[in-house]
């Protein structure tokens, strides 16, 4: 094998508000549910689409268009909901027109292009679900946990599924209601979760997915639950929530493994029709920014310590837009796209239509942009799921079979680019890859306690010499933090099946950023030429009883000569210092 590198109590509330408690329809829709809404409300959205996007262009309203949307070319076989990232890039998406549904499909990007993408059907999930948790887990499986609405088991299970053959599987057990319960990845890899009705007063819970089995998890510092709420993970692997439904938080402390008091937020966040807030994001400056349902925003600025933090208030959402369930998404150029709608009222809790807005940190100001279909976009917000994607781009749903592309205008911060230091045969047709910033700089895209689609997590993208991309299956990551520095992290990694022989560039991305490519060359290929002032890196498997570094300056005459430059060996890797004067080379790794 052939590598080389160029260069208050809440009891009483959830009795009287019962499990639809913040799903109150408005009066046009009569008595239907939110996912009835959905429903009902999709009859019209094509004609409301025509009728603003002509609308905008007559009365000129049209916004700075900071980046670009785009439709996917092909339509998913029924309206999409929830997104999620999987380890070998490709896009699980459930299905169910916006009711609850057990449906999944999966979306392969085509040659790298996920606006080229196509769809197919995977499994079903045993019960129907809508507003549940999920979680992408370390071993690459997606883990999903009750619904507020679905089968008339679905509040108590739990079930995970493995990508690799194509199956769910229930969980034992919880002995919890979740319904819409928000959820986090701990550093080993259990799953956190704050179940609505937990059966504990102010009770949580930690699923294992190795053991398959059920802990009690610590309960919260104040309060019955974490309903509505949305959790944010820090650098420092805490996580930082607003308790519901006022302006005290708490922060789980995960070396502690307890929650503890912080800051009070100093504006009201969550509304007082629907109790619902928006979403919650890391930034690049490793302060926390949440959207509130009210139209306020709030910046925390972290302690680094299980001392509280410090809340300020931040810009209010312009136009009086608000947030009640709304997905947003932090992108490769560290701004945050939002979707956004007019702040409720007592007689709308959930207003149309929806608006979109860039959040610049740096600035801390919002700009509006264009919608997928024009000025606007119709229905809630709460319809809508963002996912940050491979390729730098934010996925968007909203229950239609047609999804959206947005690329932002900006270039990817340096700050969150991940970088390869070695990368090794692990012997069983497996590699070990290890690096930088495998996780990225923020957990990517947010909603809440509806859904959870974090992607900090690495992707491996391979591209060969025609173009032509492929993506790896990573697992078994070592690191599910944000903002790792300097600090070293690993994956394993398995190549694609049928895979040619060749050369690829091969690179790390994190939530759309991607690391410099290093040269992965298969076992029966020869490397490209290194460039003068270069450094090349060279692995081999770890079971090769003894190799052989050779050069040669033909590769037709085929002579190849041992290396007599300065090498220095790292792990099974070794690392070749060419001069400036030096002319480009060819390498390879010889057994002996």
């Amino acid at each position: 094998m052939l590598q080389y590198q160029l260069g208050s109590s809440d009891g009483p509330r959830l009795l009287s508000r019962g499990w639809n408690h913040v799903r109150n329809p408005q009066p046009y829709w009569g008595a239907a549910a939110k996912e009835d809404r959905v429903k009902a409300g999709f009859k019209t959205i094509w004609h409301q689409q025509r009728l603003l996007l002509i609308a905008s262009v007559l009365l000129g309203l049209q916004p700075l268009q900071a980046g670009t949307w785009t439709a996917l070319s092909h339509t998913a076989p029924e309206g999409i909901g929830t997104v999620l990232l999987l380890s070998d890039g490709t896009v699980m998406a459930q299905g169910g027109w916006g009711g609850a549904s057990a449906n999944w499909y999966r979306l392969t990007p085509a040659n790298g292009s996920y606006a080229n993408g196509t769809w197919s059907t995977l499994a079903s999930m045993h019960d129907s679900r809508l507003y549940y948790s999920s979680q992408v887990l370390k071993d690459g499986r997606v883990f999903v946990a009750g619904g507020e609405y679905g089968s008339a088991t679905n509040v108590t299970t739990a079930e995970v599924y493995d990508p690799q053959s194509n199956t769910w599987t229930l969980t034992p057990a919880s002995g919890q209601s979740f319904l819409d319960s928000t959820s986090e990845i701990l550093p080993d890899g259990t799953v956190l979760i704050a179940p609505v009705i937990p059966s504990v007063y102010g009770g949580t819970v930690i699923y294992d997915p190795v053991s398959n089995t059920w802990l009690a998890g610590p309960n919260l510092y104040r309060g019955y639950d974490q309903d509505e709420a949305s959790w944010v993970k820090l650098p420092d692997n805490s996580i930082l929530t607003i308790d519901p439904f006022g302006t005290n938080t708490e922060r789980y402390i995960s070396s502690l493994n307890a929650w503890v008091d912080d800051a009070k937020v100093p504006v009201s966040l969550y509304d007082s029709y629907g109790f619902e807030l928006g979403a919650g994001i890391l930034l690049a400056s490793g302060q926390a920014f949440y959207l509130g349902s009210t139209g306020h925003t709030a910046i925390y600025t972290p302690s680094g310590t299980a001392s509280p933090g410090s809340w300020v208030a931040g810009p209010d959402i312009p136009n009086g837009q608000g947030t009640p369930d709304a997905p947003a998404a932090m992108m490769v150029d560290g701004k945050i796209l939002c979707a956004v709608s007019p702040a409720p009222t007592a007689a709308d809790h959930y207003p149309t239509p929806v608006s979109f807005y860039e959040y610049d940190p740096v600035s801390n100001a919002f700009t509006r942009v264009n919608g997928p279909t024009g000025l606007t976009y119709p229905g809630s917000a709460f319809y809508g799921r963002m996912l940050d994607l491979p390729d730098g781009s934010v996925l968007f749903s909203a229950y239609s079979s047609q999804l959206y592309l947005y690329q932002p205008s900006g270039f990817p911060l340096p700050e969150g680019k991940p970088t390869i230091v070695s990368l090794n045969s692990n012997g069983d047709g497996s590699y070990h890859l290890t690096g930088t910033l495998f996780n990225g700089i923020s957990e990517g895209a947010a909603y809440g306690d509806d859904a959870q689609m974090n992607s900090n997590y690495p992707i491996v993208r391979m591209v060969d010499a025609n173009g032509n991309v492929y993506y790896a299956r990573t697992f078994n990551w070592s690191s599910t933090g944000v903002m790792t520095g300097n600090t070293l992290v690993s994956t394993e990694l398995t190549l694609p099946n049928g895979l040619a022989s060749g050369a690829y560039a091969l690179s790390v991305i994190a939530n759309g950023n991607s690391s410099e490519p290093i040269t992965f060359l298969t076992a029966d290929a020869l490397g490209i030429g290194l460039l003068p002032s270069s450094q090349i890196l060279l692995s081999w498997p770890t079971n090769t009883p003894g190799v052989l570094l050779e050069t040669t300056t033909d590769l037709v005459a085929g002579v190849w000569s041992p290396v007599t430059d300065t090498v220095v060996v790292v792990g099974s890797s070794f690392v070749v210092t060419n001069s400036a004067s030096a002319t480009a080379r060819f390498f390879r790794l010889h057994s002996h």
